[in-house]
């Protein structure tokens, strides 16, 4: 057998080979270098912060291969994002601030319709609304640890660390570094990032409480909150279908239910959550969500109280669903004309003919009785008959309002008789300037 015969063989030999069982190619160096780094991250954190990396193992993002790397990594090591410290262990550009941009790369139709809802921009809005920061007088780190841990931060970074007072935050509507807003973490904590919880009402809880906006003081009185406590654990929350169906997986809404999930094929999943409503009722005059000033929606309030009467109608007749739009329309009627706007009209008399001061809020008795008036009765009234929590709607309601607008009435009408009113000249905190 010739030399030429030998090669001609070997080379027959290695197409057979290649055919049969495939020629093995290297990995980029670029890419072999990420999946080192991955797993260097993944050691060395399962010693410091063991509870993160338990988190993350029992995540959909472990199973899908969603690691510490591809959430926090950088491409550009000289950005102001980059962690220098990190940087000179790793050699890897990191970012410790993980935004929505990060989650749009793989949830985009998520990230644009919160980009566009009230929980994204909520910082503007709180600005414009509550008179505690337009005009009030509480100091930074009243407003960073109150506030701002629901509303959220604008986040500051320097060498990459994060500035003291913007952070830590996983705030809704916080405004991150890369002009983004939001925290996805808000609502599925990290590193677990589970669905199920983001659907418990327990997800919400955290900023949907209190004497101002007891939402889930509410749920949990309501007939719906009560069915949940006594059979919640037993529901389907992921089906594997998708498909997250009344009375197959659940037999009572959530929050989420109502305000963001599917309803069969028809009503669509949104995390914009100022879909679905037909009224502003956090605001001082309630006004459909296209009136409302600081944040006026693009939605037909019509054809979103459509959308919320067929998440109803799950498990509500029409006639039911019906009646309960119409009551809880005539409470905001009840609320608007018999309190709100009367008592209105009593505060921008006593401005416009001076007797009230308008350099700053909160200097003067009958200002806190006009904000508690709408900010926290007037909102559990409201509130209360539209989640249907009876005790909500009326002592905490009605009753709390009523007994605080007579009195309120009366202060008036004396300040009003007397031509001055006393100010408030000790009092702790600073003044924040408006906006």
């Amino acid at each position: 057998m010739t030399y030429t015969n030998i090669i001609f063989i070997l080379l027959i030999l290695l197409c057979v080979a290649v055919w049969r069982w495939g020629l093995p190619v290297s990995k980029p160096y670029e890419s072999r270098m990420i999946e080192i780094v991955s797993k260097s991250c993944i050691k060395c954190h399962q010693k410091l912060n063991p509870g993160i990396y338990y988190d993350w193992k029992k995540s959909v993002h472990s199973e899908v291969g969603v690691d510490c790397y591809k959430c926090h990594h950088l491409l550009d090591d000289s950005s102001d994002l980059a962690f220098k410290d990190h940087f000179k262990h790793t050699k890897q550009p990191i970012s410790i601030v993980v935004s929505p941009k990060t989650c749009e790369n793989c949830h985009a139709e998520e990230y644009n319709q919160y980009a566009k809802s009230k929980h994204a921009n909520t910082i503007a809005i709180m600005w414009k609304v509550d008179k505690w920061l337009q005009h009030g007088m509480n100091n930074e780190i009243e407003r960073t640890t109150g506030c701002f841990a629901c509303h959220g931060t604008v986040i500051k970074v320097k060498d990459g660390r994060p500035v003291s007072g913007t952070w830590p935050n996983v705030g809704v509507g916080r405004i991150n570094p890369d002009g983004s807003k939001g925290s996805c973490t808000s609502c599925h904590t990290r590193h677990k990032f589970s669905i199920q919880e983001a659907r418990r009402p327990e997800a919400c809880d955290q900023c949907h409480l209190g004497p101002d906006h007891p939402q889930i003081e509410i749920y949990n009185e309501s007939k719906h909150g009560t069915i949940y406590h006594a059979e919640g654990n037993s529901w389907n929350w992921i089906p594997e279908d998708g498909m997250w169906l009344a009375g197959r997986d659940f037999r009572a809404p959530t929050c989420a239910i109502c305000h963001m999930s599917a309803v069969g094929r028809s009503i669509l999943t949104s995390h914009d959550v100022t879909e679905r409503l037909a009224w502003e009722i956090q605001a001082p005059l309630t006004v459909h969500p296209s009136d409302f000033t600081p944040f006026p929606a693009t939605t037909d309030w019509q054809v979103e109280r459509s959308k919320m009467g067929w998440v109803c109608m799950q498990c509500h007749s029409e006639s039911w669903r019906n009646e309960h739009f119409t009551n809880l329309d005539k409470v905001i009627q009840n609320y608007n004309d018999n309190y709100y706007l009367p008592a209105k009209q009593m505060m921008d008399e006593l401005y416009q003919k001076g007797i009230l001061s308008k350099e700053s809020y909160f200097d003067e008795d009958i200002e806190w009785e006009f904000y508690e008036l709408w900010h926290h009765e007037g909102r559990r009234a409201r509130m209360g008959a539209a989640m249907m929590a009876p005790d909500y709607a009326w002592w905490h309601g009605f009753y709390e309002l009523k007994h605080r607008f007579v009195h309120f009435m009366k202060d008036a009408e004396a300040i009003k008789k007397r031509g001055k009113s006393e100010k408030f000249h000790h009092f702790p905190g600073q003044l924040v300037k408006p906006r």
